[in-house]
């Protein structure tokens, strides 16, 4: 594979990863990928990165991007066939909201014993009453920003699919008919499922 295609080290499962992969493959951007085990992380990901966390791409001129909105932006800006981008500053307010107070309480509702003295319940009802909000734009608009899909929706959905999993039988009973339909239709798209296809642990070349 040529080694002038961008390097993005990613893990599958990670929804940070997920969605950088989403907007790679919206802007049909090639790369070389390196499926990592965060047990495991190689010591070229973390000589590229050190702070040891995915996604990671490493451009063909070294410029390194760490964090997983930036990556999207990135190739979204290089070409964004979808137009992704094209709601502007009105979807950066939800993404901010995603990845700020409703990452903080999916962190707490599905891993409580990482944090001392946070009820995993509490946090469940506080990610829900976020999911509310996003209820009722979904039931005026198929999208988060509109009749298309957005870089909204490829930054939210992989969060909201961690916090449906979390407790399937739970969420399926709760009153977001839209959300839930808009979760499936996400996880039921072509572009999901090639992001998500399998791919064996990266290993370097032996020297």
């Amino acid at each position: 594979m040529s080694a002038r295609l961008p390097i993005l080290y990613s893990f599958r499962r990670c929804p940070y990863a997920m969605r950088a992969r989403l907007a790679l493959a919206a802007s049909e951007t090639e790369v070389q990928h390196r499926e990592v085990l965060l047990r495991d992380k190689p010591a070229e990901m973390l000589a590229a990165s050190p702070k040891g966390t995915v996604p990671v791409l490493v451009l063909p001129d070294g410029e390194v991007i760490e964090e997983s909105l930036d990556i999207m932006r990135w190739a979204l800006g290089q070409n964004d066939p979808r137009g992704w981008l094209a709601p502007g500053d009105a979807m950066f307010e939800l993404m901010a909201v995603n990845d700020g107070p409703f990452k903080r309480a999916l962190d707490r509702y599905k891993y409580p014993n990482r944090y001392e003295g946070e009820d995993a319940l509490e946090n469940r009802a506080r990610g829900l009453e976020i999911l509310t909000g996003l209820e009722t734009r979904l039931t005026a608009s198929p999208f988060l920003c509109g009749a298309a899909m957005s870089l909204a929706d490829a930054s939210i959905f992989p969060f909201v699919r961690q916090f449906a999993h979390t407790d399937r039988d739970w969420f399926a009973q709760q009153p977001l008919p839209a959300l839930q339909a808009w979760l499936a239709a996400h996880l039921a798209s072509p572009i999901f499922a090639a992001v998500m296809k399998k791919r064996p642990v990266w290993a370097a070349a032996p020297a």
